[in-house]
């Protein structure tokens, strides 16, 4: 069974200095499914469903199964919040370095159910993580930095050769064993 995907609530302020934003995000440290991210003043808080959880786990899994399965080197981050004092606050669904573990990541992973992800590739770029993946919509589309914007790519340069549609699909399976006997079959 696919999962059915309720709109999470979002609500975003402008204005707000940092110590406010700091504030803000400490008030809400023990609210498991609230985020609070942060970029030039403007404060977004998002609730994060149950659904949202389930395709960040099942897309997290697969992919680091993948990365393993392919020898390839990676330290988990997770949900790491990373920050550049006074500008942004961001913390990704799922988060990667390469080698050895750095204060941002190579690698964020932004699951998009409400909304739209050019505030957060803004925030990114701000912090310099190489490449942001979007899964919106039943897809994962790739962006990687190039001086100091996202451009569109075809391909991750830091899990290449997986099969990104077949993640895509196989992450908003409910049950992990049937997504991983899913993405099985799809050729990873």
């Amino acid at each position: 069974m696919t999962v059915a995907v309720d709109k999470p609530q979002t609500f975003t302020h402008s204005s707000l200095t940092w110590e406010q934003f700091k504030a803000l995000q400490a008030a809400f440290a023990d609210s498991p499914g609230v985020r609070v991210s942060y970029y030039q003043g403007e404060v977004e808080l998002l609730s994060v469903s149950p659904e949202h959880g389930i395709i960040a786990g099942n897309l997290g899994f697969l992919l680091e199964l993948w990365l393993l399965e392919q020898g390839i080197d990676f330290i988990a981050t997770e949900d790491m919040t990373v920050e550049q004092e006074g500008i942004v606050s961001a913390q990704g669904d799922k988060s990667y370095c390469f080698g050895d573990r750095t204060e941002r990541p190579d690698l964020s992973i932004e699951v998009v159910i409400k909304g739209e992800g050019q505030t957060k590739l803004k925030r990114y770029a701000a912090l310099g993580v190489p490449e942001v993946w979007f899964w919106q919509n039943g897809q994962i589309v790739v962006y990687q930095l190039v001086g100091h914007t996202y451009q569109l790519a075809d391909a991750s340069q830091f899990a290449a050769g997986i099969n990104l549609k077949t993640l895509a699909d196989c992450a908003a399976i409910e049950s992990r064993t049937q997504a991983l006997q899913e993405f099985r079959r799809g050729g990873n």
